[in-house]
């Protein structure tokens, strides 16, 4: 009997998270981009402090008006004038319409607290399963499969980690996210950069998989 979940109840997780992640933070799940942020936090935390300085709009507008009025003077500007040469009154502002592209606020990243947040709770949730199915404990290998399939030798074993892990880095960087953040995100909003990525992923897997096991 395995010890795993069964693949209709892991898909269900999946989904919960990814959808309640969304509507917790309107913003897509990706591992690989809290990771990056995470890493760079002070560079992070610096943007948020910009971001937070223009994010009232009434602040933002008196602050272009005093730096209006001090490069230009405080006298009071001209009125737009009609085909007549008479004084035209300001327009009110209006409501920007549905079909607008929606404010800055929304497109920023996730706050940093929360990225932090869903890396520890990866770390949590693998060392829950773990201690709670009985299978946990500390090794030093990649296990017996690794061993048979890949090297023994625990020095090549390391650089094979080593440059596995900077290609996993490169190719996240060049497909614009990682699996997660195409796979769970992308390609549930039907975004085609993400399908293609996704297919991407999966399909070197497969081949990758069908090489270790049938050829080599």
């Amino acid at each position: 009997m395995s010890t795993y979940w069964p693949w209709w109840a892991g898909a269900i997780g999946l989904a919960l998270v990814t959808i309640n992640y969304a509507l917790i933070t309107d913003r897509s799940f990706g591992v690989s981009s809290a990771w990056d942020r995470v890493l760079h936090w002070r560079r992070e935390r610096q943007l948020e402090e910009m971001d937070e300085e223009f994010a009232d709009d009434q602040a933002l507008a008196e602050a272009l008006a005093a730096a209006t009025a001090e490069h230009f003077g405080t006298g009071a500007s001209p009125l737009p004038q009609d085909s007549y040469g008479n004084s035209q009154p300001l327009e009110a502002d209006t409501e920007p319409a549905a079909s607008e592209s929606p404010a800055a606020t929304s497109l920023r990243p996730a706050p940093l607290a929360t990225q932090a947040a869903l890396l520890i709770s990866v770390f949590l949730g693998g060392l829950i399963a773990a201690v709670t199915s009985g299978r946990f404990h500390l090794r030093y290998d990649m296990g017996p499969g690794f061993r048979n399939l890949v090297t023994a030798n625990p020095t090549t074993m390391i650089a094979l980690l080593f440059v596995g892990g900077v290609l996993v880095g490169f190719g996240t960087r060049l497909a614009g996210g990682c699996s997660s953040g195409h796979g769970l995100n992308g390609c549930g909003r039907l975004r085609p950069v993400s399908i293609v990525a996704t297919a991407v992923f999966f399909g070197t897997a497969i081949v990758v998989s069908f090489l270790l096991w049938k050829v080599i």
